[in-house]
């Protein structure tokens, strides 16, 4: 059975996959249990991938001026 694979989506580079952090503030609630605030990735938003950019063409594959050896 073929696997399914996630070509379009690779870790993010500014959170390594790690998008969402929990932070405790020190305080507590009313039931004891710690004040928590969750910090998201700005450039994922908290999903811990972003799509793959289109790769820009490379030198050799861009003709600048004329072919080398053409008749002019």
């Amino acid at each position: 059975m073929p696997q399914h694979s996630h070509a379009r989506l690779h870790p993010c580079r500014d959170c390594d996959g790690f998008a969402t952090a929990a932070i405790t503030t020190g305080l507590r609630n009313r039931d004891g249990s710690h004040v928590i605030v969750f910090a998201h990735c700005p450039v994922c938003r908290g999903t811990g991938y972003t799509p793959r950019r289109p790769r820009p063409a490379s030198a050799s594959s861009v003709l600048v001026g004329s072919k080398a050896g053409a008749p002019c």
